[in-house]
């Protein structure tokens, strides 16, 4: 009986991958979401202090991102290969380096977090919530860090419903305890983050001990512990890509904060706060939408299934594109729709509705930019992957938000219209270089 990535008509196979990533993703924006709503309600300088922690969260976790796709591509492929032992190998490694991965940020992040949060705020208040904060996401983190690799080991063997379980667990639980610790116990801050890491760790456990059980296609083995290189270098570097996307988000944080600190003071980081997370809401779906795609194309690629892959990628894209667009649509016209959820402050709506027209002004395109860059993921090709992932926010958009305001009368709107910019010239660059890569990379599997 065949495989249904190599038989099933690819339209309805990309579907039924993709809706249930793309509602995990949208699960799991919940998590900050839901953090931002009810922290802005204890004031504009606690949203400012997680604005501040939300770097360090966000690099604990692009290890583990890393680890998990570069995981996902190495086991659909194998997988597409009848290379079951080799996928049992992946799985087992990609646990054992989350363990190790949890140890190390756990040391860091305890005689960091403090002298890190002192390079962007001298508010003592700021300083003493983002601190509060951070050790509690930092020193608790394993549970997520589990909750992620295992949600895109699952994703690679086309079990889709699984991580949407995880991921809805756990935004169930978090939703249910963010009011509990934050007002109930009266812990502000720290509530929010208890409530984050304790919500993701049980929805983790209870992942662990399924991927550990007789109904799914991965099993972890203890003899598929002892590490090869073999197993795990092209994995990791596959995984370069996506760590780069999420930690350089952490960089790309820090210097809008900065940056916006200085030209318009906490308010205008308070913006900043609820334009990241509408971000994070506009772009996880379709990183949903790719890692539904994803394991069909790699899988395809490893069996040589040329005309699968193209109709796969072509479908992906146009998904991609035709989200975005109501994205930008809704940004664009109807800013209020979504900050209304995060602020009902008159001063600080009014400035997120301005900034946000502007942050989301070229997002229309950015179907083509994510579905073009995790399809060289999906290929192997983890140069191009890595290079696109750096280029966009390290090479374009950082030096943009400081070259801008010295050519602009108002500074606060130059930071903001970095990102479009940024988002155009990215856009162009990697539709080009898939262009050439892609017919490459089709010529030389029609002659295998």
């Amino acid at each position: 009986m065949k495989n249904p990535m190599e038989s099933k008509p690819v339209f309805p196979l990309l579907m039924s991958m993709a809706v249930p990533p793309m509602v995990s993703m949208l699960i799991q924006s919940m998590y900050n979401i839901v953090d931002s709503i009810f922290v802005a309600r204890l004031g504009e300088k606690a949203l400012t202090a997680v604005s501040l922690a939300y770097p360090l969260q966000n690099l604990v976790l692009a290890v583990a991102v890393g680890l998990g796709v570069g995981a996902s591509a190495g086991i659909a492929r194998n997988l597409g290969a009848k290379n079951q032992d080799r996928v049992d190998r992946i799985a087992a490694h990609t646990i054992f380096f989350t363990a190790i991965h949890a140890i190390i940020f756990i040391l860091v992040g305890i005689f960091l977090t403090k002298p890190f949060l002192q390079m962007f705020t001298p508010n003592e208040n700021v300083l003493r919530w983002g601190c509060e904060y951070s050790y509690i996401v930092i020193c608790l983190s394993s549970g997520s860090l589990f909750h992620i690799a295992i949600e895109k080991m699952f994703q690679s063997c086309g079990n889709m419903v699984i991580p949407m379980a995880v991921q809805a667990l756990g935004a169930i639980i978090n939703i249910i305890l963010d009011p509990i610790f934050i007002f109930g116990f009266n812990m502000g801050v720290q509530g929010a983050a208890v409530a984050t890491v304790l919500s993701q760790a049980l929805s983790a456990v209870w992942a662990l001990k399924f991927l550990c059980g007789k109904n799914t296609i991965l099993r972890i083995k203890k003899k598929n512990l002892k590490i090869k290189a073999s197993v795990f270098l092209p994995c990791a570097a596959l995984g370069i890509a996506p760590f780069a996307m999420q930690a350089t988000e952490s960089v790309l944080v820090l210097c809008f904060n900065s940056s916006l600190l200085k030209y318009g003071g906490d308010l205008a980081v308070g913006a900043m706060t609820i334009l990241s997370s509408i971000m994070q809401f506009a772009m996880l779906p379709l990183q949903g939408i790719t890692q539904g795609g994803q394991p069909i194309i790699s899988y395809n690629y490893g069996a040589k299934k040329i005309d699968r892959i193209k109709q796969a990628f072509k479908l992906q894209t146009i998904s991609c594109v035709v989200y975005a667009t109501i994205i930008w649509l809704i940004a664009e016209f109807a800013p209020s729709i979504f900050v209304s959820i995060f602020t009902s402050d008159p001063q600080l709506a009014e400035l997120s509705q301005w900034a946000l027209r502007i942050y989301l002004a070229c997002i229309f395109l950015m179907g083509v930019q994510v579905s073009c860059q995790q399809t060289f993921i999906a290929f192997g090709n983890s140069k191009i992957s890595a290079f696109l992932a750096v280029f966009r926010k390290i090479l374009v958009l950082i030096p943009l938000i400081y070259i801008l305001p010295a050519f602009m009368e108002d500074n606060v709107k130059a930071v903001f219209l970095a990102e479009p910019i940024a988002d155009a010239i990215a856009i162009l660059t990697t539709a080009t270089l898939f262009y050439i890569n892609f017919k490459k990379i089709i010529k030389s599997e029609s002659q295998v």
